[in-house]
């Protein structure tokens, strides 16, 4: 395993494709209605991507089609665009990434569309709670599998289930770089967490079993329950003697 440590200037460049990336986050969820198409949303995020001299991180990558991948309902991750309208009560999981000077910078959110279920609202609400939670342990000296007990126990102590299949990771020059980041146990310590590493940290969680299945077009993971699926991701910096992590994509 390869985790790089990321300069200064490297880390500036970093929070160039961070902002971007958070940025075009708020540009979709300022667009997310009943009506529009997750098509039209790509269509909005590669624009303004491409309007801050950026390129979005995702399109072609291994022959990806989308510069966002756009998760409705029981989809999980990597949900292709498309001609699919949006309806009221629906939750979209939106992950979009940034790629400028070098860098990239890689988040996701889960949004509502328009009045959702109490319920859903909770998986979302606990989704994103479970990040905060890892991120505690996110400190120079702790050790990778402190964030991925962390955000577990947030999970599944508010009755979810934590997608085993799909992980987060390091991120730098390259989309995904070591570690992978799990949002569960797995019986390893991990790498030791220092100054200088940047990592996407992503739960994704659901509402009843962690068990997913990939679709026929080879990209789009959807629950194998049928149940809804939540998702938030941020671009961590680990900050200098256990400060506090540094969110290059919360804007």
């Amino acid at each position: 395993m390869s985790v790089t440590i990321k300069s200064g200037k490297e880390i500036e460049a970093m929070r160039i494709a961070g902002r971007i990336t958070g940025e075009t986050l708020k540009v979709i969820e300022a667009a997310v209605r009943p009506g529009i198409t997750t098509k039209e949303l790509d269509k909005l995020a590669e624009e303004y991507i491409l309007s801050c001299g950026a390129k979005p991180s995702f399109k072609g990558y291994f022959g990806y089609p989308a510069s966002i991948c756009a998760s409705v309902n029981d989809r999980v991750v990597h949900g292709i665009p498309s001609g699919q309208v949006l309806k009221e009560g629906d939750i979209i999981s939106v992950d979009v990434g940034a790629f400028i000077g070098g860098f990239h910078g890689d988040a996701a959110r889960t949004f509502g569309v328009g009045a959702i279920s109490n319920e859903n609202q909770r998986l979302i609400d606990v989704t994103r709670q479970s990040f905060f939670c890892g991120i505690k342990f996110a400190k120079d000296g702790n050790y990778l599998s402190d964030i991925s007990a962390a955000i577990q126990d947030c999970a599944e102590s508010a009755g979810f289930g934590v997608v085993r299949d799909y992980v987060g990771h390091g991120i730098g020059r390259s989309m995904h770089e070591d570690p992978q980041i799990p949002n569960y146990r797995n019986n390893k310590r991990g790498i030791k967490l220092r100054a200088g590493m940047t990592l996407a940290i992503e739960p994704m969680v659901n509402t009843g079993t962690h068990k997913v299945k990939v679709l026929g077009d080879g990209w789009t993971a959807v629950t194998k329950d049928g149940g809804f699926s939540a998702h938030y991701e941020n671009t961590v910096l680990i900050t200098p003697d256990g400060g506090e992590p540094d969110i290059l994509t919360l804007v």
